[in-house]
């Protein structure tokens, strides 16, 4: 992930800070347990932060973050918090379109997915597919 241009200084410095913790655990660190390490969800998070601190229609004079939620059955829950540059309402959505859409692009790019609960139809498209029938169109 060190070609995206958005995480290139948060990977670097991350690596650093990971690998010195990982020095100053001695022998302790041969145990997988106990190193420190990067995350998926952590790069995720900083891309996140990243990309809205360089969104043009972001106000940067406001709070911006990317936050995890509490875990739950359904994953982990990411929040995303910031203000828009107007208060037009067609304006403010598509822009949270525009950031949703790009931040959601590029999960597969980070090793992440959105979860989405299985409704019925996926159950019976399953079920169909199990016993060689042939999807309607």
């Amino acid at each position: 992930m060190m070609r995206f241009r958005l995480l290139h200084d948060y990977l670097e410095q991350k690596q650093t800070e990971v690998d010195q913790a990982n020095r100053n655990l001695g022998e302790l660190a041969n145990e997988p347990a106990n190193r420190r390490r990067l995350t998926n969800v952590g790069t995720f998070r900083a891309y996140g932060l990243a990309y809205r601190q360089r969104h043009p229609e972001i106000r940067q004079d406001m709070a911006i973050m990317v936050r995890m939620m509490e875990p739950d059955s359904q994953g982990i829950p990411i929040e995303v918090y910031c203000f828009t540059a107007t208060t037009a309402w067609t304006q403010y959505e598509r822009i949270q379109g525009d950031v949703f859409d790009h931040l959601l692009a590029i999960l597969p790019e980070i090793g992440l997915r959105l979860y989405q609960s299985p409704s019925g139809t996926d159950f019976s498209g399953i079920g169909g597919r199990l016993r060689g029938e042939m999807p309607l169109l």
